[in-house]
């Protein structure tokens, strides 16, 4: 009797592939899988069973599959590859290192200079030291005129 290919093997290692793949390139894109790579994992745990069923099969019909030897070093293979993206996933990006230069909650950020969105050079301590407009001043006479306030926001992601 001919032994046939095991379908299952190949399509749990390939399906195992693509979701060790697809996180970086195209799930990391949207917060929703970016924040919890779920669809990651429930592509890995179907590649997995895929995987296992397909060994067990190799291992108990011997005559009509092949695959017990290669089976089963894909599947050690893919095992060690997701132990790998679970470790990064979930233990390496909680790890990330304080940063102690950064500015703490109240205290005064340094000078810097950025463009606007015109491109021209703005730093920030020349804004702090304009004054309002009048156009921006309230109707009911104010005294003098005030200084500038500036508030910074930093967006978390990609440009």
């Amino acid at each position: 009797m001919k032994r046939s290919w095991n379908p299952r093997i190949w399509a749990g290692f390939i399906l195992c592939l693509a979701a060790l793949i697809s996180y970086p390139t195209f799930f990391v894109r949207f917060p929703i899988t970016r924040d919890f790579p779920w669809v990651n994992l429930l592509l890995i745990a179907f590649a997995l069973f895929l995987l296992v069923t397909g060994v067990l099969h190799a291992f108990r019909h011997p005559d009509a599959y092949r695959g017990k030897i290669f089976g089963s070093i894909l599947g050690v293979l893919s095992v060690f590859l997701v132990g790998f993206f679970l470790y990064g996933i979930f233990v390496l990006t909680k790890n990330i290192p304080a940063s102690h230069g950064a500015p703490q909650i109240g205290q005064l950020a340094p000078d810097f200079t950025l463009p606007d969105s015109t491109g021209n050079s703005v730093t920030l301590s020349s804004l702090l030291q304009s004054p309002f407009s009048a156009s921006l001043q309230p109707a009911a006479g104010t005294a003098s005129a005030k200084t500038a306030a500036v508030v910074l926001v930093f967006y978390r992601g990609y440009w």
